[in-house]
């Protein structure tokens, strides 16, 4: 059994905060340890997609690169409560960390091409699965010390590492690719760059395993326990409503940064590298912070709900302007901006959410479902673009983004009646 120590619940509280507000570090941090997380995903959804469709891949069998990528995302709930309650944050981030390297290195070794694909989709699936790890010790360190007030700040920062992240191994994985003598290179290059990361760890607070004492079992159990009192708040189960809806999911990226895709617009390598890798990860970071700032003067479930409608305004207008290279900048810019608001209002949502107990857990199982419709919504649009082309590809998505945003609207009047704690 777990033995508890009686303590005066306001002194305890006021103790905690403190010590918080102490323990805390600038949010920078946040930014240059989940970069790793954020590179893995820009370099499969973007360097290799890209070099996908110029090596005998179908504009589908590139999509099914991300798809890899994904599907152990919105699965990683289930291997959550493992960091939650064995070793320490920091142990996880470094052991997490320097397998995802490995990983890179091992993907970019592999010729790319028909014969070899399952081999290749699986070392992205198994990269994939170790680098949620990564994410979630970062997460758990957040949650030890970032106070209420700070939600807002600490997601704009948080989010900046993992879209700045995403353009940086995109963009600068593409070029790499293209430029060096071989493609192990690259991912050597990339490897090297993600175990430089480790050393801002030093900066972070110590914070261990959320349960020290009692049987593995009980400590699972206490963390299912604090899942299920979140789940049964009106706030925890409309955020999870939300995460589940294809709203805000920016799944048109991987999609456009296909070759034959972005050829529609006449975009050709350097533009892809350009829109889909760094620049674009510094126009998604831009919008990382103001969707922070919207985030602390509107709840954050309104926002997230709000820009859904933009970024499916955003498909639109592009769908329908010009296929000229100037309209696949503009617009490919625009977009990211979108993406850089949905996912820190999406951040701010969970840390409103989910309190600080079991923070791994609660954060994946919210990170889970939402990367459930940024997976198969991708895997849809590859197959839109191939099928019917780029413009109804681009209408799909916001037909469905307005949708999710409807339905969203109906599950809040519902939700908000029912007798479930505020």
């Amino acid at each position: 059994m777990i033995q508890r120590v009686p303590m005066d619940a306001a002194a305890d509280e006021k103790a905690e905060k403190a010590s918080t507000l102490l323990r805390a570090p600038h949010p920078f941090v946040w930014t240059i340890l989940y970069m790793p997380f954020g590179a893995l995903s820009g370099f499969v959804g973007v360097a290799l997609t890209f070099l996908a469709t110029q090596n005998g891949l179908s504009i589908g069998e590139g999509a099914l690169l991300n798809g890899a990528n994904l599907l152990t995302a919105w699965l990683k709930w289930l291997w959550a409560p493992l960091v939650d309650v064995t070793l320490s944050p920091r142990k996880w981030y470094v052991i997490a960390t320097s397998v995802t390297a490995l990983g890179v290195l091992t993907m970019s070794a592999v010729p790319l091409g028909p014969s070899t694909l399952v081999v290749l989709l699986v070392v992205i699936a198994i990269t994939s699965l170790i680098n949620s790890i990564v994410g979630m010790s970062v997460e758990s360190l957040i949650a030890g010390s970032t106070p209420p007030e700070q939600i807002g700040r600490v997601s704009a920062w948080f989010q900046a590492g993992n879209l700045g992240g995403a353009g940086l191994g995109g963009g600068l994985g593409l070029y790499l690719l293209k430029k060096l003598p071989k493609p192990w290179m690259s991912g050597a290059i990339m490897a090297t760059l993600f175990m430089l990361c480790c050393f801002a760890l030093s900066a972070t607070p110590k914070v261990a395993a959320h349960v020290k004492h009692g049987s593995a079992f009980a400590a699972v159990k206490h963390v299912a326990k604090d899942l299920w009192v979140m789940l049964k708040t009106k706030g925890g189960l409309l955020s999870a409503i939300l995460c589940v809806l294809p709203v805000g999911t920016g799944a048109a990226q991987g999609t456009l940064s296909q070759a034959e895709v972005a050829a529609f617009w006449g975009a050709g390598a350097e533009h892809v590298e350009l829109m889909q890798g760094l620049v674009s990860g510094l126009v998604t970071t831009v919008g990382c912070f103001a969707g922070g700032y919207l985030c602390e003067r509107f709840h954050p479930r309104t926002t997230y709900a709000g820009v859904g409608i933009a970024l499916a305004a955003i498909a639109v207008a592009m769908g329908v302007c010009p296929a000229t290279v100037k309209m696949y900048i503009l617009w490919c810019f625009i977009y990211a901006f979108g993406v850089g608001l949905a996912y820190a209002a999406f951040t701010a949502i969970v840390l409103e959410a989910m309190g600080k107990g079991s923070a791994a857990t609660k954060y994946n199982l919210f990170a889970s479902l939402s990367n459930f419709p940024i997976w198969w919504l991708g895997l849809l649009l590859g197959f839109a673009a191939g099928k019917w082309g780029a413009r109804k590809m681009l209408f799909t998505e916001a037909a469905l983004g307005v949708l999710g945003v409807i339905i969203f609207s109906i599950s809040t009047r519902v939700v908000k009646r029912s007798k479930l704690a505020a």
